[in-house]
């Protein structure tokens, strides 16, 4: 991926990064929270039942293998986030994802692909899907009102009605939409170079809604410690975006490095791509030692599925426990989308020490991987 397409909004802030790195203390241990935030479509290209069914039963038979081989520095073995798409809804495949949960391999979170929506359908559409997944699958935590609560992905990127064409969206308080419906944070970005990046890059920070016009995600304010969120501000948090100079374009300008791991070629699982998002400092202002790197896949699509549940990935978990989860510089913690919320929310609270002992800080587990009862949904 090019450095040059949409350089505008990016760029600026990513060379800017560099200014905002924390010291660590050398007597503190680095934890490296890491979330892998799935896009994952069954019926991405429309291949018929027969395909999605396989699709899915694949990962249930191939994931359990890997994760019984590692283990974390809590003694967790790796953690998925499934995002599944709102608008290809199937019961079977969630029933499915479910007993995944249930073993502790991850979690279900909500995607949506749409366009020219409008505010009130959007609000239909997840709260309607909301409700499904947390009634009928228990697949869904509970916010602090008892109501199903859930991390969102848009689909196309186009968060907040991005794109200047409007579409893919059409929802301009969007934001607001989300957070209404019971969003405790965003996993969209990064989409660079997709004209939809926000400008704000490589941070955990708070977007305020301004329903009347596109794009309020593209700037916000900080998770700090000790700092109470913005009134009415939605939690983004953002995957790791960096220039990568080991591939060239024109044998001059950077690669781009978006935190995704699939099938395409320089998205390969890596240890140098790993170490790469940790150089990022991804985290909450005043809590440096709490890294946050989130990456992303469409991981249902045959290609990704193998890269993701084989020998390449295989080799990074191998790397990363290595590498990475020493107990003296380096513990590593495999999280999910809901966990690693909880996280930066128990950073902002002024929490210490190893962050393994607030996965569930705020947002119990999911009734599927073993939390709370369900509660009365109107």
């Amino acid at each position: 991926m090019t450095l040059t397409r949409n350089a505008h909004l990016w760029l600026p802030d990513l060379l800017a990064a560099r200014w905002r790195r924390s010291v660590v203390p050398s007597d503190t241990p680095t934890d490296i929270l890491f979330c892998i935030a799935d896009h994952f479509e069954p019926a991405h290209g429309g291949p018929g039942l027969g395909v999605e069914r396989a699709r899915v039963r694949t990962w249930i038979e191939q994931l359990p293998k890997l994760a019984a081989r590692f283990r974390d520095a809590d003694g967790r073995p790796p953690r998925h986030t499934f995002f599944y798409p709102a608008d290809q809804y199937r019961s079977e495949h969630l029933d499915a994802l479910g007993c995944l949960c249930e073993a502790g391999l991850g979690e279900v979170e909500v995607h949506l692909h749409h366009d020219d929506d409008t505010s009130g359908g959007l609000r239909a559409t997840l709260r309607g899907f909301a409700r499904r997944l947390f009634v009928e699958h228990g697949l869904l935590t509970t916010g602090p009102t008892g109501l199903p609560a859930y991390g969102f992905i848009h689909g196309n990127w186009a968060l907040d009605n991005a794109r200047p064409d409007g579409r893919h969206c059409g929802v301009n308080d969007e934001l607001t939409v989300l957070r209404e419906t019971g969003c405790f944070a965003d996993f969209t970005m990064p989409a660079a170079p997709d004209i939809s990046q926000s400008r704000m890059v490589n941070r955990l920070y708070y977007a305020v809604d301004d329903p009347a016009r596109p794009r309020s995600h593209d700037r916000g304010e900080e998770a700090h410690v000790g700092k109470e969120p913005p009134p009415g501000g939605l939690l983004l948090v953002q995957g790791p975006l960096a220039l990568d100079w080991g591939r060239r374009a024109f044998g001059v300008l950077p690669g781009l490095d978006v935190a995704a791991i699939d099938a395409s070629p320089g998205y390969q699982p890596s240890l140098r791509r790993f170490q790469k998002w940790i150089e990022a400092r991804i985290g909450v202002c005043g809590r440096p030692e709490w890294v946050f790197v989130k990456v992303h896949t469409h991981g249902a699509v045959e290609r990704n599925a193998a890269t993701l549940l084989g020998p390449k990935m295989v080799a990074l978990h191998e790397a990363m426990s290595r590498e990475f989860n020493d107990g003296r510089c380096y513990r590593l913690h495999y999280v999910t989308a809901r966990e690693m919320t909880n996280l930066v929310l128990a950073a902002e609270a002024g929490e210490t020490g190893s962050p393994g002992r607030y996965r569930d800080y705020v947002l119990p587990p999911p009734q599927a991987a073993g939390g709370h009862q369900r509660v009365a949904v109107g």
